[in-house]
């Protein structure tokens, strides 16, 4: 279910379009030293998609990205595409996790044959997502979630807390898991 949101130009239009609304609302927040903030962008050229280039959206490619015209210092706001510096879409990422959570042996092969996916790539993302509950925005967060979320899950047991189908829990936790994707430009010192 979730492995056809790979495949869905239209779902991955969504994305694009959240992350360009995302870089509109940074933009116009200024950098912490109060300079305008200009464009930066750069081309990533991420794994992971079950889609030929020419059927995404035009830009998909590009990461957004900001930089301050009086310090200079980057900004890289939050987005839904991609998870910081992972070489995979940030959907890709969850559905991998998603799938080889399974104990079933065919879960991973089903990994790797369908995104290119090593068993050590997609076990250094479950520890990824696994160290986000000792952050102090999981802390923040956790108030919000039910008590009995199981951790160990995550980003299964996440996904399931939301309602909709699967593009819409899918875009919910990628909306969610958006604050760990930016790169704020830090305060300047006074």
């Amino acid at each position: 279910m979730y492995r056809d949101l790979l495949r869905s130009a239209q779902f991955f239009g969504l994305l694009l379009k959240i992350d360009k609304k995302a870089v509109e609302t940074t933009r116009a927040a200024r950098c912490p030293c109060g300079g305008p903030l200009h464009v930066g962008d750069f081309e990533r050229k991420p794994r992971g998609l079950l889609l030929q280039p020419d059927e995404l959206p035009e830009g998909y490619r590009m990461r957004f990205d900001l930089c301050c015209g009086w310090c200079r210092k980057r900004t890289m706001p939050a987005s839904v595409r991609f998870l910081g510096r992972k070489v995979y879409w940030a959907a890709a990422v969850v559905v991998a996790t998603v799938i080889a959570h399974r104990s079933a042996r065919d879960a991973m092969r089903l990994v790797q044959r369908e995104l290119g996916v090593s068993s050590s790539t997609v076990a250094c993302w479950r520890r990824w997502w696994r160290a986000l509950t000792g952050m102090a925005y999981w802390v923040q967060a956790r108030g919000r979630l039910p008590v009995e979320l199981d951790v160990e899950a995550i980003p299964a047991s996440l996904l399931s807390e939301y309602a909709g189908h699967a593009g819409e829990r899918m875009v919910r936790l990628l909306q969610w898991v958006q604050p760990f994707t930016a790169r704020i430009a830090p305060e300047q010192a006074i």
